[in-house]
């Protein structure tokens, strides 16, 4: 099975947002599994520079799969900003879809065949199992959800377990990749694991002090994959 394709695993894989080269390859020397390119200063969805990812996406050189925020604006806006992303060289690239119309996501899928990834908001109050669908007749090859405020307040406070799992089981009926992300620390993954997302996404709970604008920390990455390979085996005993 391609890294491009869901993974339906027994266990999530390990997504870490960084902000530079530098962070990219703390992230990858810790075990992260997908490394995706945002920037902490500018919200949930805040886009680096297209130069900045290409640097990123060159310095790990293949040896993880990549991810990159286009932004979270919408129509054409956002088609162009998938296509500008899209030629950096990034595997995946991730948008905001909760008020887009068919037509909007449409074409923004169709800027980066096979590589866009939807990303919800817990706050807006959507019923998250019914994107899916939508997102895979659009062309979308992935869904998250994700939180929109960073205040602290993490992901299982917004959503009850069983609407996570109706959006993680919507995104396998529909050959999705799927992933559960917002404001997530090293406790939540033994209530999240045995959802089994395709992945967990973690900034702010692996970075110095718990803040998602300070440098990303190693040992808490490295932490961050011992706790899901532990969730793994336990589940599997």
């Amino acid at each position: 099975m391609s890294d491009l394709e869901p993974t339906f695993s027994t266990r999530p894989r390990l997504l870490v947002s960084v902000r530079g080269p530098d962070e990219a390859l703390t992230a990858l020397r810790a075990g992260a599994d997908l490394i995706d390119a945002k920037d902490p200063e500018r919200g949930a969805l805040g886009a680096l520079s297209t130069e900045t990812v290409r640097a990123i996406v060159a310095g790990l050189d293949g040896r993880a799969v990549t991810s990159a925020v286009a932004g979270d604006g919408t129509g054409t806006a956002i088609a162009a900003a998938v296509a500008a992303m899209a030629a950096t060289g990034v595997e995946f690239i991730k948008i905001a879809v909760g008020a887009a119309d068919d037509a909007a996501l449409s074409e923004a899928a169709a800027q980066a065949p096979g590589r866009v990834i939807g990303v919800l908001f817990a706050e807006d109050g959507v019923s998250g199992a019914s994107f899916p669908a939508r997102l895979a007749a659009a062309g979308f090859v992935g869904a998250m959800i994700d939180t929109r405020g960073k205040s602290g307040t993490a992901l299982p406070s917004l959503q009850t377990t069983p609407q996570l799992a109706a959006f993680l089981a919507a995104c396998r009926t529909h050959g999705l990749m799927s992933g559960l992300a917002g404001s997530l620390g090293l406790a939540d993954i033994p209530v999240l694991a045995p959802l089994r997302p395709d992945y967990l996404g973690f900034r702010g709970g692996l970075c110095r002090n718990g803040d998602r604008r300070q440098a990303l920390d190693g040992a808490r990455v490295a932490r961050a994959v011992t706790a899901i390979q532990n969730d793994a085996r336990a589940d599997a005993a």
